[in-house]
């Protein structure tokens, strides 16, 4: 009994208490109701306080609003703007106690309102119920991360086998699915998309050539010339894949369906499978072409050996406009560094 009492104690005193307030009595006030159980750090206006959380973050914050330099609401917004400090609850002291007021303290983020003239039974009560509601909103974030990486991980690893079953007769690696995702992002990112659409694309660009899977053996693994016949059906290629992925109703499925289907249209309009031209083509599908084609080029085969970046950018060079968007050209070779850094990334790899 005497070591959990111990204990708790101790555990107690690791909390962290920052006091804000322009009043030297409502501080030393504060300080002896607290300051037995808690560690407290005090402020005396906004701006210090904000000094002292961005050094070292309290575990709760006790904020006076009507202070000079300040006022609690500006403060108060300034925390929960910051994903650093955002969870850290705030507890408004006031001796203002109408509607309004406290209506604008919960809209810019506190938890709780302690009304002065300050209690110490009260204070207690709400800090301390206050410090526990946070330490299970902490648990209960961290179970959330932790759900939404294994879910994360596990729709990585379906993309990829979902991937594995469209080259079980083709040549390619599944190094070189994850390399062109990368390129795929790399030039998403540098013509201006959003961070989460780039992280779609690059699970969606895996999933290019899933409908491979419909195509018959003898065509993929033929070792001769395709006639015109087989030609025709190898091209179906691309609708197979569409019609297979846009089953799912995940944005991602639909993004990766976009890319299946329009992989193999030309900027010049004489691609597969609907001629589409110029910017008919969606934009995700132009990426996933030229990316997809570069990584081939400089990928060692059985039949061909791997060419150099500066050869495989020259032949990108003199498609661009026939069958890759020139202005996606342009990007692409000027961000070399980047993509010379992913290659060598896989390369290890493999």
């Amino acid at each position: 009994m005497i070591e959990h009492k111990v204990t708790s104690q101790i555990t107690l005193k690791r909390k962290r208490i920052l006091i804000v307030d322009d009043v030297p009595k409502n501080i030393d006030l504060l300080k002896n109701i607290l300051s037995e159980q808690y560690h407290v750090q005090v402020a005396k206006g906004g701006k210090l306080a904000l000094e002292i959380v961005n050094r070292s973050l309290p575990d709760i914050i006790l904020l006076d609003i009507m202070m000079p330099d300040m006022n609690g609401f500006e403060v108060c917004e300034q925390l929960k703007s910051n994903p650093k400090t955002q969870d850290i609850p705030v507890i408004f002291l006031t001796a203002v106690t109408d509607p309004q007021h406290e209506q604008r303290g919960f809209d810019v983020g506190c938890v709780d309102f302690i009304t002065k003239p300050i209690t110490p039974l009260t204070t207690l009560a709400r800090v301390s119920t206050h410090l526990k509601l946070a330490e299970e909103n902490l648990r209960n974030k961290q179970i959330i991360d932790d759900r939404t990486r294994e879910l994360d991980e596990a729709l990585e690893s379906a993309i990829g086998m979902l991937g594995a079953v469209s080259q079980l007769n083709d040549t390619d690696t599944g190094v070189h699915m994850w390399r062109m995702a990368d390129y795929c992002a790399a030039l998403a990112r540098a013509i201006g998309w959003d961070e989460a659409k780039v992280e779609l694309l690059k699970l969606a660009a895996p999933m290019h050539d899933t409908g491979k899977v419909g195509i018959p053996h003898s065509i993929l693994k033929s070792p001769h010339k395709l006639t015109d016949d087989e030609w025709v059906i190898m091209r179906q290629h691309t609708v197979i894949g569409h019609e297979i992925l846009i089953r799912g109703e995940a944005p991602l499925f639909k993004l990766a369906a976009e890319v299946a289907l329009g992989h193999h249209e030309r900027w010049d309009g004489q691609g597969y499978p609907s001629k589409l031209k110029g910017a008919e083509i969606p934009q995700s599908a132009r990426i996933v072409a030229l990316a997809d084609v570069f990584d081939a080029l400089t990928m060692q085969r059985p039949y061909k050996r791997s060419w150099t970046i500066e050869e495989s950018f020259e032949h990108i060079q003199q498609a661009a406009g026939t069958q890759f968007d020139p202005d996606l050209v342009h990007v692409f070779l000027s961000i070399e560094d980047e993509l010379r850094c992913i290659k060598e990334k896989w390369d290890a790899v493999e």
